[in-house]
């Protein structure tokens, strides 16, 4: 239960505001995060700015990066942006009101994303629109894509959606209350997701309902699943590992609520933020075995964005103040070899599941 090794590779400052989206990493190694003041920040692997963007409004969605390193990611006025590499804009397309919706890619480019005008939307990589799906309540759950390029996301309406990629609808399932966190897919094509009822839904590919678990309270953290296909989330003051036929395995309690989604290390290490700025490391069988204060001013607040692991094994996170890397002198492990092992699957954030990574 020491941090031995354990530090903090290096911590940039953001210019204002605060971040409480997850960073993305490119390929080049480069860090994205947006802030709640408009703004996507390009960070070096050295934690250097390379450049700013500016949005119209506040932005809480979660930038995912496409093959061409297009960064996409939605803003509070009402627009859905695309940037190059450089921070040049490449397009914006307007919905009618907030998209909060951190956007998924699929494989043949298409940007998936929802709105707060209640509609759920697909656009070209050019910017035209594909298609748009209505619901009857806002749509601020991030979508995911399975290895068909079907797509998934909850609305406050009560209802999960899954979506064929011409638009149409497959099936949809209620559930007792508003859906807001991100759906996570596992190796078996099995669908998870929370709902504000309180419980933690596993669905078939065809809709159908394999189990839920009530674990109680309001969360936005999404579901993270491990090589053995045991998950993980956060919800109200707890930590929570769940197998993957519905069973809580356990709970680590903190001491004030928990929104961010954990992700989870090849071995079976799942990092989850905890109230005060701490990082920690649970193992497998629920034992912490390091934590790490990542920021000591105690005029800055707690870990807001949901936590990245880059394919060298460090952690990117964001409180709001920083955005922070995390590694060890010995080396973390890398991303688990699972389907879904953190928010939106993987460190780019495309919302797609791992088809590689797809046994349990």
């Amino acid at each position: 239960m020491t941090n031995d090794g354990i530090t903090n590779l290096w911590s940039y400052n953001l210019p204002d505001g605060y971040a409480d989206a997850s960073p993305a990493v490119a390929a080049d190694g480069t860090i994205y995060e947006t802030t709640f003041s408009g703004k996507l920040l390009a960070i070096s692997s050295q934690g250097k700015l390379k450049w700013v963007f500016q949005a119209g409004r506040e932005t809480k969605s979660s930038p995912a990066i496409a093959d061409d390193g297009t960064v996409y990611f939605g803003s509070r006025d009402r627009k859905l942006y695309a940037v190059t590499p450089q921070g040049k804009l490449k397009w914006t397309f307007a919905t009618g009101a907030w998209v909060d919706s951190s956007p998924a890619i699929a494989d043949d480019g298409t940007i998936y994303f929802g709105s707060w005008d209640k509609h759920f939307y697909a656009l070209n990589p050019d910017g035209s629109k594909k298609w748009e799906f209505a619901t009857k309540g806002i749509v601020d759950s991030s979508p995911a894509i399975d290895a068909d390029g079907n797509i998934y996301f909850g609305s406050h309406d009560k209802n999960f959606y899954a979506l064929n990629p011409n638009g149409s609808l497959r099936w949809k399932f209620s559930t007792g209350s508003a859906i807001i966190s991100s759906p996570a897919i596992g190796g078996n094509g099995e669908i998870y997701f929370t709902s504000l009822d309180g419980n933690l839904y596993a669905l078939k590919p065809d809709g159908g309902e394999s189990w839920r678990l009530h674990l109680g309270g309001i969360t936005e953290s999404s579901p993270v699943l491990d090589e053995s296909g045991n998950l993980y989330l956060a919800v109200n003051h707890q930590n929570i590992s769940v197998t993957h036929d519905g069973k809580k395995r356990w709970a680590v309690t903190s001491d004030a609520s928990i929104d961010a989604s954990p992700a989870v290390a090849t071995g079976g290490t799942a990092y989850f933020s905890a109230p005060y700025k701490y990082l920690i490391a649970i193992n497998s069988d629920g034992q912490q075995e390091w934590h790490l204060k990542t920021d000591t001013d105690s005029n800055h607040g707690d870990i807001i964005g949901s936590l990245t692991i880059g394919v060298n094994g460090t952690i990117y996170l964001a409180n709001t103040a920083y955005v922070i890397a995390v590694n060890s002198t010995n080396g973390l492990e890398p991303p688990a070899k699972s389907s879904w092992p953190m928010f939106h699957a993987n460190p780019r954030h495309t919302g797609r599941v791992n088809e590689a990574n797809q046994s349990r």
